[in-house]
């Protein structure tokens, strides 16, 4: 199964833990003129996010202080952005990014894509759960309400979490779904997308890996070659990254990472977001793979596009390692 790797995080719980002597440091390096930034990144970047928690109920506890108000009092900009994104537990912190991707005008169908197609039915669901609870809104509704057509039809299937479990695995029904896939799409005029969407976002993995197997056996095309030829738009990028996801996790998003800074300028929130959100599961997959796809490391790349305080932020989650 190509898609299972064993995951490599870059942040890991710190051994010798006291939350409380956390706490102190933390109010000692924001306290009377000036700020310890340095200090910051040392204990925040180099704790897990439970440990971060228990930092910052002891920092109310002992302190009578809101931790993450004082961190928003003192800092600013991208660099705040990485600390506070920090504080925030894991599911939140991606309700959160999915909330900025779709408030005001317009819509940032990247990141729906990039957050919904990677999550497994487990973590969709807190999620979801989640998501309600932060906006009183439900995130199907929210979702609906900013996108359309066939897009919409398959991000909603994925937040129904209606993917098989993990592990569920039928070869002749992977025989079959090739042929459908064939039918709907390069074996007749025009695209079935539904059939496309429905496939994708049912199956386990382990499933997908086997229907791509019998597609090539079948076409002798690669799946990414038939959804190029078939699909476009937010409907290609998110069939894409479910294929990607199936076939290499961190292949998918080393990708996302490299065009996060490739070119003019850099898309700072999408490099926040992974770098953020993956440090605690296969962080350093990423940067294996990264390495292999572009001759160059992900810690260099990020050091020539990021300056100050939030450079160093996001080096210290990225590891020299």
């Amino acid at each position: 199964m190509s898609w299972y790797y064993t995951p490599r995080p870059t942040v890991v719980p710190a051994e010798e833990f006291d939350a409380s002597a956390d706490a102190a440091a933390l109010r000692k390096a924001m306290k009377g003129f000036g700020t310890d930034e340095q200090a910051i990144i040392d204990i925040l970047c180099a704790r897990s996010n439970q440990q971060r928690q228990e930092i910052s109920e002891a920092f109310t506890r002992e302190l009578g202080r809101d931790l993450i108000e004082d961190l928003k009092s003192e800092l600013g900009g991208k660099f705040e952005d990485v600390i506070i994104g920090l504080m925030m537990p894991p599911h939140k912190y991606l309700c959160k990014q999915l909330h900025k991707a779709m408030d005001g005008i317009g819509t940032n169908e990247g990141t729906l894509v990039e957050i919904l197609c990677s999550l497994c039915n487990e973590d969709v669901k807190t999620v979801v759960d989640s998501y309600e609870e932060m906006y009183n809104r439900p995130l199907a509704e929210h979702l609906c309400s900013e996108t359309s057509g066939s897009f919409r039809r398959l991000l909603t299937m994925i937040i129904v979490g209606s993917r098989d479990p993990q592990g569920t695995v039928d070869p002749d029904l992977a025989v079959e779904q090739a042929n459908q896939l064939y039918n709907a799409g390069e074996g007749k005029l025009g695209t079935d997308e539904a059939v496309f969407y429905k496939i994708l976002a049912h199956a386990s993995y382990d499933q997908l890996e086997l229907v791509f197997e019998e597609y090539k056996s079948l076409t002798g095309r690669t799946i990414e070659q038939a959804l190029k030829a078939e699909l476009s738009g937010e409907l290609y990028d998110a069939l894409s990254a479910i294929v990607e996801c199936v076939q290499m996790t961190p292949h998918f998003f080393a990708k996302r990472l490299h065009k996060a800074m490739d070119g003019v300028g850099t898309d700072d929130m999408t490099l926040i977001r992974i770098i953020i959100g993956r440090s605690e599961v296969d962080l350093q997959n990423i940067k294996d793979e990264f390495e292999q796809m572009y001759n160059k490391s992900l810690l260099s790349m990020v050091k020539g596009e990021t300056s100050g305080d939030y450079k160093r932020a996001l080096l210290a989650l990225i590891g020299n390692a």
